[in-house]
């Protein structure tokens, strides 16, 4: 490979899809070469362009500008005749179609499963909805929190006895659907290559929040066990979880009877990882809110920053709970290039997440941030599908671009 060479150079990606998982999945493909389009509704746009904190003096988001990075945006309406007919073009010189509709959409458009494998045997489809392809809930509606909730991690987030809260990001579902649908692309993109023959991805939102649960399943399916909210430590392991500092919160994981031990030595209390005392994990577990209490007594005693230095030297397992202007301060971060910066022609600099996975010989790259809408219409529609001046002009008086 050439130094510029990218794993999916080649690969053409029609990216359907509103707001964030499916268009994740396009995204990360995008970050490695693949030439994402992105069709959208003409005047209006994919929603995520109104979503989240403005970004002043633009028609856009920085939640678009971030997470569309890398696309080109091309307008068309696919609830018109005409608009189906250059979808079905397009479809023809694509490799991959994400789209996140709800359940039999796409179908009343003329542009289900189906039509579009007869029309490009090789094609992968990644479909994302709430609650998947088939099933009793297929035809509900379906976002982030929804599932959360049916996927039962809303279940298990805040305090024993308080109410479920949301885990955190508002969209992690999204996130970590995008994901697996990046993954199972890339797989059928294999076969597909291998064999000539694509095929459709189903993926419900929920699922891949079910598919990290712990051991809940397996451990309700042998033994009844329901786990609730657990607050700020956890059922597994003690202590592990969240302490105070005198300006802040840490997180301390003590996962098996050796890491118990460096804490008990650095917190100058050896005797506690003896096993009369709390020496073996099922010990502290029957007494974790001794444990806990004991740990939160010493960790008041200092600073964030000086107890993590301090657990770090006694190589204890501890970390800042970071807002997100302690990420931005953080030299290990920057050490790393998790954060990358682009110039925006209105903003200026626009920073980001870094590319990942990070690869050593052909790593990825954030080229561009979210595109304006329709930015792509000339490049796409004439060079690629060969539509004229003059039927561009029609198209766009007509509103089908």
């Amino acid at each position: 490979m050439t130094e510029t060479a990218k794993p999916l150079d080649g690969i053409r990606v029609l990216d359907l899809a509103t707001f964030i998982a499916a268009p994740m999945a396009a995204g990360i493909l995008s970050e490695f070469g693949a030439e994402v389009i992105k069709i959208e509704q003409p005047r209006t746009g994919d929603p995520l362009r109104r979503f989240g904190v403005p970004a002043d003096g633009t028609d856009a988001t920085y939640c678009w500008l971030s997470e569309a990075r890398n696309k080109k945006s091309v307008t068309l309406d696919l609830r018109r005749p005409e608009g189906v007919e250059i979808f079905k073009k397009l479809v023809a010189e694509a490799d991959v179609v994400c789209e996140n509709f709800r359940p039999g959409k796409l179908e009343e458009w003329g542009l289900g499963w189906e039509t579009l494998h007869a029309i490009n045997p090789r094609l992968v489809m990644l479909r994302v909805s709430g609650y998947g392809q088939t099933g009793p809930n297929t035809s509900r509606p379906g976002f982030a929190r929804i599932a959360h909730a049916f996927g039962g991690l809303s279940h298990l987030t805040g305090q024993v006895d308080g109410p479920p809260l949301t885990p955190g990001s508002t969209s992690l579902a999204d996130y970590i659907t995008g994901v697996y649908g990046a993954l199972g692309i890339l797989l059928a993109l294999r076969t597909s290559e291998a064999s000539g023959v694509g095929q459709y991805i189903d993926l419900a939102l929920y699922e891949p929040v079910l598919r990290m649960l712990d051991d809940l399943i397996p451990a309700f399916a042998a033994k009844g066990i329901i786990r609730g909210r657990q607050g700020l430590g956890t059922s597994n392991a003690c202590p592990h979880g969240h302490f105070r500092t005198s300006d802040g919160w840490v997180a301390v994981a003590c996962t098996n009877d050796r890491m118990f031990e460096r804490l008990a030595q650095a917190m100058e209390q050896p005797e506690l990882a003896t096993p009369e005392r709390f020496g073996t994990t099922p010990a502290r577990l029957k007494n974790a809110a001794e444990v806990d209490a004991i740990v939160q007594g010493w960790a008041l005693q200092m600073s964030t920053v000086d107890l993590v230095n301090y657990c770090a030297s006694r190589d204890v397992p501890c970390a800042a709970v970071n807002t997100i202007e302690q990420i931005f301060e953080d030299p290990h971060i920057a050490a790393r290039e998790n954060l990358v910066t682009l110039t925006h022609d209105v903003l200026g600099a626009v920073t980001v997440p870094a590319v990942l996975p990070r690869l050593s010989e052909t790593p990825g790259r954030v080229n561009a941030l979210g595109p304006a809408l329709g930015s792509s219409n000339e490049d796409i529609y004439k060079t690629l599908l060969g539509i004229d001046a003059d039927r561009m002009i029609a198209l766009k008086e007509s509103g089908i671009i």
